[in-house]
């Protein structure tokens, strides 16, 4: 298997870990809600960068925590969480998230 093949494969197995953590106001997954921005694979790491549905989310904490702990598990590897700048809007659902939820 080649590196970026691998590498692929294990951002996989944190993305399908990453769907156990819900936002609790909301009900719906990290992945799903589009919160996870970016996933960094590294040799002694996985690093995350996530953002999340209001800037005021009283469960941020709690959300980040349990992001930093699914994505460390999903790989036995340390990881840490990065909180990104980006606001976020509905259209960075799954395809198709934001209709079951009646946002379009």
């Amino acid at each position: 298997m080649s590196d970026m093949t691998d590498v692929k494969a294990k951002e996989e197995k944190v993305r399908e870990s990453l769907r156990q953590v819900v936002d609790p106001e909301i009900g719906m997954d990290v992945i799903t809600l589009g919160l996870i921005r970016q996933i960094d694979i590294q040799e002694e790491r996985v690093h995350v960068i996530m953002i999340l549905t209001t800037p005021f989310c009283p469960y941020a904490p709690q959300l980040m925590e349990q992001t930093r702990r699914a994505a460390g598990q999903a790989l036995g590897l340390p990881a840490t969480i990065e909180m990104g700048l980006e606001i976020w809007d509905p259209s960075m659902m799954e395809e198709g998230a934001a209709d079951d939820w009646g946002l379009f």
